[in-house]
């Protein structure tokens, strides 16, 4: 198969760890890399035999024995959601997701103290929300940008220097919200990331290269690019690099390359407030997902139809894919009704693509606020994956009918050399 970046290509809840578990599944994979994003990320997969996990850290194959999970320094690292996932799949029967786990050093921490900042902020913000996941992520990373002594994973090694950067960020939190929810002491919160630090092996940039010499690895990314930091339509997205340039970096460190792997629904969600143009609330009624619901921070579960307008900016600002997988299939089957916009009606002008350029916040903001007023043109669906590699024209070489591996088909054969299929701009 050789080394595989997977990527969704909407607003997230494509179906990514459904995938990953997948590509883990009867084949040579060694390990699954996270590169972006932290905690809030929610990945469900359900195996044969029913149980269910939603990854967060851990990747989305760990179901599969002996694979194993690599935190990037590109990861915002949760010690305590961490044990929480790991105490949850200790209950499905998986008791070595911890022995499987390596962190590298270089990775930020998220502490209570951002997470509890992310609520506070998110709150006073009232009707005009973000849609935040309220688990930290954002104070994570802009913290870091601000304070050069950000506490990362390494520091769970050394107990002094850890109190005292846990001290700094409680200190911030408690001077910029006074007001907001209490934090446990920073000298609790040192010794829980202590006993992280004794359970879990911390590396160098140096243990990735190893992995990427010694086996298949899949690269497991977070949200999805039209929540991009940079790409995504602002102020409705995250503090993380959703494309594939973490990963591709990565790999260009190790000298090592990997086919790119976009993924997406066969009909449009989204979770939380934003632009959404082919939004249908009948379609968010009658298509409920067991497994994304309204949530007190991120909002309400949103289901549209097919955007090909959206889904060709995300490859346009990644710069293609080598295929697609498309899940969701047996849902969009049993729908006669849903259809496939191929253009947006944008101030009387008929658009079929968005413009990219450099990362640029305030293009992207005026984007969004067009995006805001466009109304869809559609057309009759069909087969959805013909639909879609017409539309997109790039390959679908995985169709998904289903939540477990047994629902995977594959269209094609994937894992080219990377660039073989990639679709041309």
């Amino acid at each position: 198969m050789g080394h595989v970046i997977v990527v969704d290509l909407g607003f997230g809840d494509a179906g990514k760890g459904t995938v990953v578990d997948h590509l883990c599944t009867g084949t040579e994979v060694t390990a699954v890399v996270r590169f972006n994003g932290g905690a809030q990320a929610a990945h469900n997969v359900v195996t044969p035999d029913g149980r269910h996990h939603t990854f967060a850290q851990f990747g989305s194959g760990t179901f599969t024995p002996g694979v194993r999970t690599h935190l990037s320094r590109f990861m915002l690292v949760d010690p305590l959601a961490l044990a929480a996932e790991a105490g949850h799949l200790r209950a499905l029967g998986v008791p070595d997701a911890l022995d499987r786990l390596t962190a590298d050093r270089d990775a930020l921490l998220t502490t209570p103290y951002h997470r509890a900042a992310n609520r506070a902020r998110e709150s006073a913000r009232g009707a005009a929300r973000h849609g935040s996941c309220g688990m930290g992520i954002g104070e994570t990373a802009s913290y870091a940008l601000a304070h050069g002594d950000a506490p990362r994973v390494g520091d769970c090694l050394s107990p002094l220097r850890l109190r005292r950067r846990l001290a700094a960020v409680r200190d911030w939190y408690r001077d910029t919200f006074p007001d907001g929810e209490d934090a446990p002491d920073a000298d609790a919160c040192a010794d829980a990331f202590t006993a992280f630090a004794e359970r879990v092996r911390i590396v160098g940039a140096g243990h990735l290269h190893g992995l990427l010499r010694t086996g298949n690895v899949v690269f497991e990314g977070a949200q999805g690019v039209l929540l991009d930091e940079w790409h995504g339509f602002h102020p409705y997205t995250t503090w993380s690099t959703t494309t594939f340039a973490n990963a591709e970096t990565l790999l260009a460190e190790a000298g090592a390359s990997a086919a790119r792997l976009g993924v997406l629904r066969a009909y449009a969600t989204r979770h939380g407030p934003g632009p959404f143009v082919t939004e249908d609330p009948a379609l968010t009624a009658d298509l409920p997902d067991p497994h994304n619901g309204t949530g007190r921070w991120q909002g309400a579960f949103r289901a549209g139809h097919l955007d090909a307008v959206a889904l060709r900016y995300a490859l346009d600002v990644t710069g293609g894919v080598d295929g697609l997988a498309v899940t969701h299939l047996d849902v969009a089957g049993a729908r006669p009704d849903l259809r496939v916009c191929l253009s947006y009606d944008m101030d009387g002008e008929q658009v079929g693509r968005l413009e990219t350029g450099p990362p640029d916040l305030h293009r992207q903001a005026a984007l969004t606020a067009r995006l805001l007023k466009a109304r869809p043109v559609y057309a009759p669906l069909g087969p959805p994956a013909e639909t879609i590699e017409d539309a997109l024209q790039t390959p679908v070489v995985l169709h998904s009918y289903g939540p477990t591996s047994a629902g995977k088909r594959p269209a094609q054969p994937f894992g080219r050399k990377p660039g073989s299929l990639r679709s041309s701009r």
